[in-house]
């Protein structure tokens, strides 16, 4: 593997803001103080690599693997899929990029979790996958539900799926969330307010793909990660991508 060299520094001007009042923990989650640009190291700035041999038939799989195809999850089934790029549209190959999320009903298999929607117990909720030679990628899942959480009085949390893309280091390592297109929970989400440009908002929401559906199984929404440039992806720790 090339050396890739220094990490870019954050761009704070396209980041969202990390106080926002409406945004109930990020008031006490947000600095306070100067920050600090600190170097990056060989700890940041090298490893890991993954190879094909490392992953399970199943790994991007989320109706199956929790269970190990014994029994599949409940709910909607949808394709997750689309392309890592980056700013010219050149694809990234080989790289990292897994899932997580809430059940059809809008539980994560997480021991805080309290929300009264019921466990799946053929559902796991998280996934892994390499993009191919062309940046590709793809999950078959359930979609998950909407769920509320105790910010205001009444706020609920969009149907999203959270993504992680590794890059060549560590510190390459860049989460954001998918939402789905035509939920009307999207304009009412504090979270999602924290991005101000509606148009990068948009890019965080996937439309829905006809024609990689398959009839009788599946709808596809379509996700295209670009990292860096005018069309960029937004990330919740470095927006400006790799």
């Amino acid at each position: 593997m090339t050396d890739p060299g220094p990490l870019i520094p954050r761009n704070r001007e396209a980041h969202p803001v990390a106080y926002c009042p409406g945004y109930k923990t990020s008031v006490a989650r947000s600095p306070n103080l100067p920050l600090l640009s600190m170097e990056s190291g060989p700890s940041e700035e090298t490893g890991p690599t993954f190879g094909h041999s490392t992953f399970g038939t199943l790994d991007n799989n989320l109706i199956l693997n929790w269970t190990r195809g014994a029994a599949p999850a409940v709910g909607e089934r949808i394709l997750m899929h689309g392309r890592v790029l980056d700013e010219t549209a050149r694809p990234v190959p080989n790289t990292l990029v897994e899932i997580w999320q809430a059940n059809a009903g809008g539980r994560y298999r997480h021991k805080k979790d309290s929300y009264l929607a019921p466990l799946d117990p053929n559902f796991g909720g998280c996934g892994r996958t390499l993009t191919d030679d062309q940046g590709r990628y793809q999950f078959l899942t359930i979609r998950p539900g909407a769920y509320p959480w105790p910010n205001r009085g009444n706020d609920w949390r969009p149907m999203h799926i959270h993504v992680s893309v590794f890059g060549h280091s560590f510190g390459q390592r860049l989460i954001t969330q998918m939402y789905f297109e035509g939920d009307p929970l999207i304009p009412l989400c504090p979270i999602a307010a924290t991005i101000r440009d509606r148009s990068q908002l948009d890019r965080l929401v996937a439309p829905l793909d006809m024609a990689h559906s398959r009839p009788l199984d599946y709808l596809a929404y379509k996700f295209d990660i670009v990292l860096r440039g005018r069309r960029q992806s937004m990330f919740e720790n470095k927006p400006e991508g790799m």
